[in-house]
């Protein structure tokens, strides 16, 4: 007994060891696993809840399932095809698509395109939207008949000044969360942060200005 005693007593220590060894194994194991996840989260996450570098910071907020409401009242009658300025993950473009319109997202943010062409071609709507990897101040807008912009008030001057010059007098610029300072709205929908601003450039001064400006041009 004395003998077996001492065997079982040398043998413990080494038993215990290899059970320590183990489960300081799948501790590291598990630590390195959730570890992973975090990095994979915030590798995915990140680019949709920080700004894109633009000129004017420019967030990723989502628009509301009111805003989209609001937006698509103010297209009803309407035809032509149909921008988003900062499309984000392309809600908008794709509600647009769906009633009809040929619809384009422009986004600076490239996560949130490849996941706006993603939910687009999920919805069934992939071949009446398009979206661009692209900075706003650096596409014209010219052939849009209808503008949707969900901007912040530091861009919104700069904005309308472009807009003026490069639209058409049947153009329809929509306007989310913040108005334009010097437009006068036509109409307005919604209350609070879903309030919507719908300008007709025809009856904007500037607009006025560029069709006594391009008439001799016709003319001639």
């Amino acid at each position: 007994p004395g003998a077996m005693s001492q065997a079982v007593a040398k043998e413990m220590p080494q038993e215990q060891g290899e059970g320590g060894s183990r489960r300081s194994s799948w501790g590291l194991l598990v630590t390195a696993g959730v570890g992973g996840t975090l990095v994979a989260l915030y590798a995915v996450a990140t680019p949709f809840v920080t700004p894109a570098l633009r000129k004017v910071c420019l967030p990723f907020v989502p628009a509301t399932a009111a805003q989209i409401q609001n937006v698509l009242k103010m297209l009803e009658n309407r035809s032509g095809p149909l921008v988003d300025i900062g499309s984000g993950d392309g809600r908008i473009v794709i509600a647009a698509a769906k009633k009809g319109f040929q619809a384009v997202g422009y986004e600076l943010n490239p996560w949130l395109v490849w996941y706006s062409r993603y939910r687009a071609w999920r919805d069934g709507v992939h071949q009446n939207t398009r979206f661009y990897i692209s900075d706003l101040w650096k596409v014209s807008f010219s052939h849009y008949t209808n503008v949707v912009v969900f901007g912040v008030p530091q861009m919104m001057p700069q904005l309308e000044k472009k807009l003026e010059e490069e639209l058409e007098c049947n153009a329809r610029i929509i306007a989310c969360r913040f108005p334009f300072p010097c437009w006068i709205p036509d109409h307005t929908t919604g209350e609070g942060i879903d309030t919507v601003w719908a300008y007709d450039l025809k009856h904007s001064r500037g607009c006025e200005t560029k069709s006594l400006e391009f008439t001799p041009e016709t003319e001639s």
